[in-house]
């Protein structure tokens, strides 16, 4: 390379040189001249040389472009590798996800069809069905049971459908029917909720009160009550709760208060010894094991009609059921269970009571 460069010099600077000699012969130079001369040579040579040098210096800087294009080549086949590998993996994990969401769709339609046999054989068939956009409803007669009132299995399309409503949107109120509650709110089913105390003329809720997610009541003076509501993914959550922390990791949207609980997990819990073994009107709530919400209202105090069933009764149809959790809701004449436009159940005061929450489902 370096011989090249040196003819490239030499090639260069040939035509001055032939210039010069043919000046010379035509009009020679004086001693002053040629100094001069001399110096510019030398000058244009030093010159010629730096050209050489930044020359050269081009060409390793070229090498070392070429290089470094080189490496980021093999940089970007390895990083297109890596996307075709990760897409490859991606595509096989959606796939397998898809997979097992099919098989999860296929298994709790399973459950379904199970849940509905079950409470065929047990119940009959549903008297009153109500397919919504948000809601599926079906209502059971709880005659075959062995008691007189009602069941409703509610299965959520969006979690919105299923809501507390507080009596005249106060807490310190005059209370309010479960009827008037569903039909202000435009529900289809309805039930009563929490327990209530009166309180310098009005109606007071007790326990926990939550109403879109905002936290209304909070006393935890009896070590006995239950919390019972529904998170903002519509799911029922409740139990014993004692602090508002408890509440911020439930992620509740709304709830009330009563006693006991009945089943946690499947499994009967104690009852409380005030509560045992005594018959009353009842009005529950809880899902099955497949996360369907049950409500039920059982009639109780009306001779010849229905006395009512205990705590530990209950416990063993629910387990009957496939019920997963349940809680005892304000039971007596608040026990109402509303469905499309009508109280199905009798209350045992002979009329509907005013209560100061109330649940309902709008479809």
């Amino acid at each position: 390379m370096r011989y090249k460069l040196q003819l490239f010099i030499i090639f260069v600077l040939a035509p001055f040189i032939g210039l010069g000699i043919a000046y010379a012969q035509l009009q020679p130079f004086s001693l002053d001249e040629m100094e001069t001369l001399a110096i510019k040579g030398d000058a244009f040579q030093e010159e010629a040389y730096i050209i050489s040098r930044q020359l050269l210096d081009l060409q390793d800087s070229i090498r070392e472009v070429r290089v470094t294009a080189e490496t980021a080549g093999r940089l970007i086949n390895l990083i297109r590798k890596n996307a075709d590998d990760e897409l490859r993996a991606y595509e096989e994990q959606h796939a397998y996800l898809q997979g097992l969401l099919a098989a999860s769709v296929e298994q709790r339609r399973a459950s379904i069809d199970m849940l509905d046999t079950v409470l065929a054989n047990l119940l009959g068939d549903p008297i009153g069905q109500t397919f919504g956009e948000n809601a599926t409803i079906k209502v059971y007669s709880l005659e075959e049971a062995g008691y007189r009132g009602y069941m409703a299995k509610v299965r959520l399309h969006n979690p919105k459908a299923v809501r507390m409503v507080l009596a005249e949107d106060r807490v310190n109120s005059q209370g309010e029917t479960t009827s008037a509650a569903a039909k202000r709110t435009g529900a289809v089913l309805a039930v009563n909720a929490g327990g209530f105390f009166a309180h310098e003329g009005s109606l007071v809720p007790l326990g926990i009160t939550v109403i879109d997610g905002e936290v209304l009541t909070f006393s935890t003076y009896d070590s006995d009550l239950s919390f019972v509501g529904f998170n903002r993914s519509g799911q029922l959550v409740g139990g014993r709760v004692e602090t508002k922390e408890q509440l911020l990791e439930l992620d509740v949207l709304h709830g009330a208060s009563f006693l006991p609980t009945l089943l946690q997990d499947g499994k009967k819990q104690p009852i409380p010894a005030a509560w045992a073994n005594t018959r009353h009107p009842r009005t529950l709530i809880g899902h099955f094991e497949n996360g369907d919400l049950l409500f039920i209202v059982i009639d109780g105090r009306r001779q010849g009609w229905s006395m009512g069933v205990t705590l530990e009764e209950a416990q063993g149809k629910l387990l009957e059921f496939k019920v997963r959790d349940a809680y005892n809701l304000d039971g007596g004449g608040s026990s109402t269970f509303y469905y499309n436009g009508s109280v199905l159940n009798r209350p045992s005061g002979g009329t509907e009571r005013r209560v100061t929450t109330n649940i309902v489902v709008i479809p």
